[in-house]
């Protein structure tokens, strides 16, 4: 049976963080722990956030200690600073690092028999919704504040696991365009391929049903048509491109992703790799894999990036007019096509990871471990 969880409130637009502190005050919260990175404090990004709070004479303590690729060790800090500052609230300011710590940090916080966070992989059965969050968007691509999805890094295993919680979700998200106005272009070209991402493997995925569809196709037609003039700076597509990526957040939190994301995952703990551009390299090859049972969606999708004449083309034509639109919105924005730190030692391992993702599951065709391996090989 479908089911589908969205944010309690959620506030849209230039100026949205105005709503942050009334939030606060109306909720009742005393003490706010902001969870940013620091490289998001440097920019003065964070302090359009910090400055409303400063303002109304709300106490909050900062925790910054946030990797692009947050860590084991960056949730067990961020719980430490939390209790320390007595915190009945997080608000979350950045992309998807920021969130998913700040998701991690708040699930411990109220089922602190998850405090080695390991444990947290996958379903866990945590029994008390989080601490509070409000998550303030700096990045259109993740979607972290209105998913149930978190993404940890093991260092030690050299793995990412994900976490998929109902307990997980922000009260609150604030989707200010704003807040991505410092975004550089590379990671607005990477952070929008993500979206795509999620909205493409969103639509196909097992999970897939009709109100899922509504919101992926409207996502694809958004970004596919909004990311050139994001990552040129040109505020119409920065606006637009907020909008976009929140609502492929709101369809694949629901129905789940696939093996572009499980590889993705993969790619990033091996190498560090940005995750947009994980997932953006392997975009084009696994809408290629999945190709055929995607029935007539990769028609929709054509249609909706712009393709001419869809209609009066063969399936296959309007499957590799899919993929060539991606690949090509891909290269318009600046995202590179291989991974030269693969090496083929690593390709065994790499699949066997793969395979074991949480987001594999959701893929619509089931893959061997050989054609994963030739997945990645086409990345060298």
């Amino acid at each position: 049976m479908p089911r589908f969880m969205l944010n309690e409130t959620s506030y849209h637009g230039h100026g949205a963080i105005a709503n942050i502190v009334p939030e606060i005050q109306n909720r009742g919260f005393k003490n706010v722990l902001v969870v940013t990175d620091a490289s998001l404090i440097k920019f003065g990004v964070s302090s359009k956030v910090t400055d409303l709070l400063d303002a109304a004479g709300i106490a909050y303590s900062v925790y910054s200690d946030i990797k692009p690729n947050p860590t084991i060790e960056n949730v067990l800090g961020g719980v430490e600073a939390c209790k320390k500052a007595n915190a009945d609230v997080i608000v979350a300011i950045g992309g998807g690092s920021s969130m998913d710590t700040a998701k991690a940090i708040g699930i411990i916080i109220t089922n602190p028999e998850f405090a080695d966070v390991r444990s947290l992989e996958g379903v866990a059965p945590t029994k008390n919704p989080t601490l509070p969050i409000i998550a303030v968007a700096t990045t259109a691509g993740t979607a972290a504040e209105v998913t149930i999805n978190y993404v940890i890094t093991d260092v030690e295993k050299k793995r990412k696991f994900v976490c998929v919680d109902p307990h997980d979700m922000p009260i609150v998200a604030v989707v200010d365009p704003d807040m991505m106005s410092s975004m550089p272009k590379g990671l607005t070209a990477s952070t929008g391929m993500d979206a795509l991402t999620h909205a493409i493997e969103g639509y196909i995925t097992r999970g897939a049903w009709e109100m899922s569809d509504m919101f992926h196709i409207k996502a694809i037609e958004i970004i596919g048509n909004s990311l050139r003039a994001a990552v040129a700076n040109d505020p119409d597509g920065r606006e637009k491109m907020a909008l976009g990526q929140y609502i492929a957040g709101m369809g694949f939190s629901n129905v789940g992703l696939g093996i572009d994301h499980a590889m993705a995952h993969t790619l990033s703990a091996y190498y560090d790799v940005p995750h947009g551009v994980a997932c953006a390299m392997l975009l084009p090859i696994a809408m290629e894999f999945n190709a055929s049972v995607s029935g007539t969606k990769y028609r929709d999708i054509a249609r909706v990036m712009g393709v001419a004449n869809v209609d009066s083309m063969s399936e296959d034509e309007y499957r590799a007019a899919a993929i060539n639109a991606v690949k090509q919105l891909s290269v318009d924005v600046g995202i590179p096509t291989k991974c030269e730190a693969i090496t083929e030692a690593d390709l065994d391992a790499l699949a066997k990871d793969a395979l074991a993702d949480a987001c594999y599951p959701g893929n619509p065709r089931e893959a061997s471990h050989a054609q994963v391996v030739e997945m990645f090989r086409k990345l060298m």
